[in-house]
């Protein structure tokens, strides 16, 4: 079953995953693929808009004589991140209610 991740949740994934450490956007992709399966073409514009609306920041680093360009969780990220934790709680709470079998 192939399932439209929202937005948030996608977002939320993806600052989690750079909460833990600094990375390049193929491991980024490669983890969202295997988690959510989203596709490569769905990730760069996602990475570029958090970075545009301040949740990440990149820098260049050499690797193999190219250069790797590194994401990295900002301060307005991690409060944004936070921000989508509660809310995934409280979504979450609501739907194991209307699962829960009785």
């Amino acid at each position: 079953m192939n399932i439209q991740v929202p937005t948030a949740l996608l977002d939320g994934s993806v600052l989690a995953l750079l909460a833990k450490e600094d990375t390049y956007g193929y491991i980024i992709t490669k983890a969202m693929q295997d988690l959510l399966g989203v596709s490569e073409s769905t990730m760069y514009p996602v990475l570029r808009r958090l970075k545009k609306d301040g949740y990440l920041e990149t820098y260049d680093q050499p690797f193999e004589g190219r250069i790797r360009r590194y994401y990295r969780l900002t301060a307005t990220g991690q409060e944004h991140l936070t921000e989508i934790k509660a809310a995934w709680g409280d979504f979450r709470q609501a739907i194991n209610s209307l699962l829960e079998e009785k």
